[in-house]
């Protein structure tokens, strides 16, 4: 009854104007560690932008990419594979130290030459092309690449390259002249940035609490704390904000909107998210590895009919593997996937399906919808006559042989089609690593010219090539871009930016503000 009445005041004391510092999210879900280097997960992007700082920012107001400096003011090619950045005098880490060039050197080398094990993957999904840092001077460094880079600006404004301290991260464990992986664990536990706000404490799993930091270089925080707490179920969520004990809720499923908009205390924002909810197919499993078995899996699923029942409607049902954010390589031409049973049905047959059963894996809560779409598409492969069985687990099982299909996603992290497709589905990439996915020299030509071309036509054109490879031999479907949405107290002005990758939650000078009356 305390933690009610203490909350109840807080919400009212935000209502009338008198103390707009403070407020708490309710999030369905919290990361197990804080670090941007090694995190690409929809939860975790949530968390790094009020912290941390890449060298080159951008506008995140505008779907256009509109570079701005950040931690870097200006920065120059110096030859064809290099580039020179002069970076910002007088910033302050969270935890007291200057910001230096070897700082920087030391962030950025360590996702460039990663040898801790999840740095190593992320340097390999997007990062390949990067060969090294070096300082120059105190407020110089230059970066090297192994090949012209078409997107330098969109690479170096990634949340995997925003900057962290050296001596603070060395001197965790062991060795503090030594970056030992042992470091890096402990740093994803008490993570220290430049941002406008510190994170002043983590509960891995359930709580990042945020407080503004007084030594930013940039514009003040809005906020004096902003505390994200874990609420599973989305009914407690709902009642959390009714309450008073969160100000903004997230990941609200449309069938939910009305029942919030019904109260004259509370307003929602929504979108459809730059990302797809996708179902993935293991084409290394021995009974899904001839192609027909996937392509019956994926031209069963009336997607329409999913955007509907689930999203009322809401969500973005794609031809391809393309989304708008992409600009001059969005590519609503291509008709890579598409809802066809017939086909379905001769496809089974021409295969000799015998009836064996097909799992789909499913998490009970990670995605917005994610285990009432698994049961949907369990129920369209039957009326072709596929034996499907939904398996719920809380355990990732992406990697694992015996995973057949699943639910997963593929974000937008950066606005190109490398930076949703190609992160999850290039040579190399992670479903390749990780066994479910199979490349051939053909494909990766046509991935080189796709990812190194100056050329946007040629990009197109390859892209097209790649998307018909993903056609004949399917280890995806895109379902649907999903209208998520926020819910807040009716005081509270908040919205995703456009310009940011999926979920972030930016509290930052001009991205939150209250009413006063």
């Amino acid at each position: 009854m305390l933690r009610l009445l203490l909350s109840t005041a807080l919400a009212a004391g935000i209502a009338s104007g008198a103390s707009a510092q403070e407020i708490t999210v309710g999030a369905a879900n919290v990361s197990s560690y804080l670090d941007p280097g090694r995190d690409h997960s929809n939860v975790g992007s949530q968390f790094y932008y009020n912290s941390f700082d890449t060298l080159i920012g951008k506008n995140h107001d505008t779907l256009d990419a509109e570079w701005v400096p950040a931690l870097a003011t200006e920065w120059k090619l110096v030859d064809a594979k290099t580039m020179e950045l002069t970076l910002r005098d007088g910033v302050t880490f969270h935890n007291g130290e200057a910001m230096t060039a070897d700082d920087v050197v030391f962030s950025l080398n360590r996702m460039y030459q990663a040898d801790f094990p999840p740095y190593v993957v992320r340097s390999r999904d997007r990062l390949s092309n990067f060969v090294k840092a070096e300082k120059i001077d105190d407020l110089t460094v230059r970066i090297m690449v192994e090949k012209e880079e078409p997107l330098w600006e969109t690479l170096l404004n990634l949340q995997q390259v925003m900057i962290i301290p050296e001596e603070y991260t060395k001197g965790l464990t062991g060795d503090p002249k030594v970056a030992e992986h042992d470091d890096f664990e402990a740093f994803s536990l008490a993570p220290v940035g430049t941002g406008p706000y510190r994170i002043s404490e983590f509960v891995p799993g359930e709580r990042v609490v945020y407080e503004r930091f007084d030594d930013f270089w940039g514009d003040k925080a809005p906020l004096a704390k902003a505390t994200v707490q874990q609420i599973p179920e989305t009914a407690s969520r709902v009642t959390a904000l009714k309450t008073g004990e969160a100000q903004i809720i997230t990941n609200i499923a449309p069938d939910q909107l009305s029942l919030i908009e019904s109260d004259q205390n509370l307003h929602t924002v929504g979108s459809a998210t730059p990302l797809f909810h996708v179902m993935i197919m293991n084409v290394n499993h021995p009974k899904l590895r001839d192609a027909r078995i996937r392509q019956a899996l994926s031209l069963a699923i009336d997607r329409d009919t999913l955007n509907e029942a689930l999203w009322l409607g809401k969500a973005v049902v794609p031809s391809t593997h393309t989304l708008k954010e992409y600009g001059d390589l969005y590519m609503p031409e291509l008709k890579t996937f598409e809802y066809n049973p017939e086909k379905a049905r001769e496809l089974l047959k021409e295969a000799g399906y015998d009836g064996f059963e097909v799992t789909f894996d499913t998490h009970p809560t990670y995605y917005t919808n994610g285990m009432l779409a698994a049961q949907a598409i369990t129920e369209m492969w039957k009326e072709v006559g596929i034996n499907g069985r939904v398996n719920i687990a809380e355990k990732w099982s992406g990697r694992s042989p015996e995973m057949m299909t699943r639910n997963w996603s593929n974000p937008m992290y950066f606005a190109d089609p490398f930076g949703s497709f190609g992160v999850m589905w290039a040579p190399n990439g992670p479903s390749e690593g990780e066994g479910r996915f199979n490349t051939d020299e053909g494909y990766a030509e046509i991935w080189e010219r796709f990812r190194f071309s100056k050329d946007v036509e040629a990009r197109k054109v390859a892209y097209g090539e790649l998307m018909e490879r993903i056609k004949q031999d399917p280890p995806v479907l895109p379902l649907y871009r999903p209208f998520e949405s926020w819910a807040m107290r009716k005081d509270v002005s908040w919205a995703p930016k456009p310009g940011h990758i999926p979920y972030v939650l930016d509290f930052r000078a001009g991205s939150i503000s209250f009413a006063t009356n």
